[in-house]
């Protein structure tokens, strides 16, 4: 092969990542040229026994190595089994097995990224349950982006915390980066810090100056009703989200607001005949953030984790176990998570 494979990890094997995953290799056939899946060979057979509808009864190949994907014969799904095979689980229930198996194809990729082995690490979902149920190592991580964050420091060589990663939700009309992500609300208030909101701009102007080339146009998003107001509703903005911003336009961003959260994402969707007004919009936690991009289409949404030395994008969607056994999961996402993978190892 000309570069480097792109890798999609199974996810919790009793979810429907590997329905998704076997639903995109036959409905999109070109774009997942050059695509491997890092998981379960049974498991994988068993899931595209269970599709129907799709006309095409994709084989499996099984591959040892991941340099030996450019043997693989033409419309297969090539799989590179990790570890010993998995048993059958139950659909749709959480399980210690599914979630530590899981999470050992991510580590695994994850250093396969980091050597360089493959261009670019696509992940369906985990089941955060699971994962904590399955114990050590898995347990200490909430998910994906803290798992990838461990691997990438510990390549080199460095403290998680020298190693800072961010969270954006993007679809094709809007982008948000996310200053923290899987904690109370009463903990991302507190995670409003200079150093955080400073940060989380710094890596986004980094992350998407690549992608457009040119700078991008960062709007942040107060933490209170109306950006405060003024310090009428609650001083973040004036104490730590605005010096972060001096702060950060210093060093060559180009960031505006605090503004409004309830308009913001408005002015920065962009639509038919109509350019939005910034490229990315910087909220302050978790939901204030994925709320209006999941609002637009959960199928349309790719999370891509910024900060990391490896490309890394998931379908902005989770496990799904009350569908799990039903075989109709819409794998729309995890196309659009592989179509960006691709855009973003090519920059």
């Amino acid at each position: 092969m000309s570069h480097p494979p792109i890798a999609i990890t199974m996810g919790d094997a009793a979810g429907i990542g590997p329905e998704i995953i076997a639903k995109a290799f036959c409905l999109q056939p070109a774009l997942l040229s050059g695509c491997f899946v890092w998981g379960d060979v049974a498991t994988m057979r068993r899931a595209l026994q269970r599709l129907t509808g799709t006309g095409v009864p994709y084989p499996l190949a099984r591959i040892n190595r991941v340099d030996r994907l450019s043997e693989t014969p033409p419309r297969c799904i090539p799989v590179l089994q990790e570890g010993d095979a998995l048993a059958a689980l139950v659909l749709g229930q959480v399980s210690a097995k599914a979630g530590a198996f899981a999470g050992s194809c991510v580590l695994s990729a994850a250093r396969a990224a980091m050597r360089g082995e493959i261009a670019a690490l696509v992940t369906a979902p985990l089941h955060k349950e699971a994962l904590s149920a399955a114990g050590a190592p898995f347990n200490q991580f909430p998910g994906h982006t803290e798992m990838l964050q461990a691997v990438a420091a510990e390549h080199l060589g460095k403290p998680i915390a020298a190693v800072p990663v961010r969270m954006m939700l993007a679809n094709d009309e809007l982008r948000t980066v996310l200053v923290s992500i899987h904690v109370s609300l009463r903990e991302a208030i507190d995670a409003v810090t200079f150093d955080n909101v400073l940060q989380t701009l710094l890596i986004t102007h980094a992350s998407l100056s690549r992608v457009l080339g040119r700078v991008p146009r960062i709007a942040v998003a107060g933490l209170n009703p109306h950006a405060g107001e003024g310090g009428l509703f609650g001083r973040e903005e004036l104490d730590v989200i605005i010096p972060a911003m001096r702060a950060a336009a210093q060093g060559g961003c180009d960031v505006s607001g605090p503004w409004a959260p309830d308009t913001v994402f408005m002015r920065a969707r962009k639509r038919p005949g109509r350019d939005a007004e910034f490229d990315a919009v910087v909220a302050m936690y978790h939901d204030q953030g994925l709320i209006p991009v999941k609002y637009l289409g959960v199928e349309k949404g790719v999370n891509v984790t910024l900060g990391l030395p490896l490309v890394r994008t998931s379908p902005d969607h989770g496990t799904a176990f009350d569908i799990a056994a039903s075989g109709s999961a819409d794998p729309s996402s995890l196309i659009e998570a592989i179509r960006m993978a691709r855009a973003l190892s090519a920059v």
